[in-house]
């Protein structure tokens, strides 16, 4: 499964329980926890595998629940403790999401059933990385992915694909657009202070004509 497909299936389902039981939208905070978890067991075992050599395929100790579990309780204690748990609830729910994301995906487009990546070191799953290092084997999967949307050669995958791609960015803006929204208000705030020194200091320069 690709990255943004992660991210496109976290946050749709985030942004519902949002809505529905904290009848708010995503905070900016939680939109980033939401990023970051869709796509770190990735980060974590593609790298390993493919630069480093250490996994033979990109399914391993990021995907596995024996890792993902612990990791989720972690950082829902330290969240917790910060009187953060809705970003606990992001980050583990789209950690929690991505391997069996992965194991649905390989399901419909490959037919196989690869539960076995979910349950590393118990079970491996076969294979050897796609390239020399990691970021020539990014570029290369990448680099067919966008061909295929360039030259205009949609499947009915990919068709379903761009459209829900479409619709979360809808549905971000509805939110509100998270992140964004937070830097914007951070930087009108930053003007604000600018200009109210740059004001004050104009001020006291004034000579004083009485």
């Amino acid at each position: 499964m690709w990255p943004w497909e992660h991210l496109i299936v976290s946050y749709i389902l985030y942004s519902l329980i949002s809505h529905t039981v904290f009848r708010e939208s995503p905070s900016g905070l939680d939109a980033l926890a939401v990023v970051l978890a869709s796509v770190l067991p990735d980060l974590i075992d593609k790298p390993l595998a493919w630069e480093y050599g250490i996994f033979d395929v990109g399914y391993a100790i990021g995907h596995s629940i024996f890792f993902a579990v612990p990791l989720a309780i972690l950082v829902g204690m330290i969240a917790n403790v910060t009187a953060r748990p809705r970003t606990s609830l992001a980050f583990g729910l789209s950690y929690l999401l991505h391997p069996p994301a992965d194991i649905i995906d390989a399901v419909f487009r490959q037919g196989v059933l690869l539960i076995d990546l979910a349950f590393w070191p118990v079970t491996l799953v076969e294979g050897h990385p796609p390239g020399p290092s990691f970021f020539e084997a990014v570029f290369l999967l990448f680099g067919h992915y966008t061909s295929d949307l360039l030259a205009g050669n949609l499947s009915a995958y990919l068709r379903i694909q761009v459209g829900l791609a479409g619709f979360t960015i809808l549905v971000w803006l509805l939110d509100g657009a998270p992140v964004l929204r937070e830097c914007l208000q951070v930087s009108t705030r930053a003007v604000g202070v600018v200009m109210e020194r740059h004001t004050n200091s104009s001020s006291q320069n004034q000579p004083n004509r009485w």
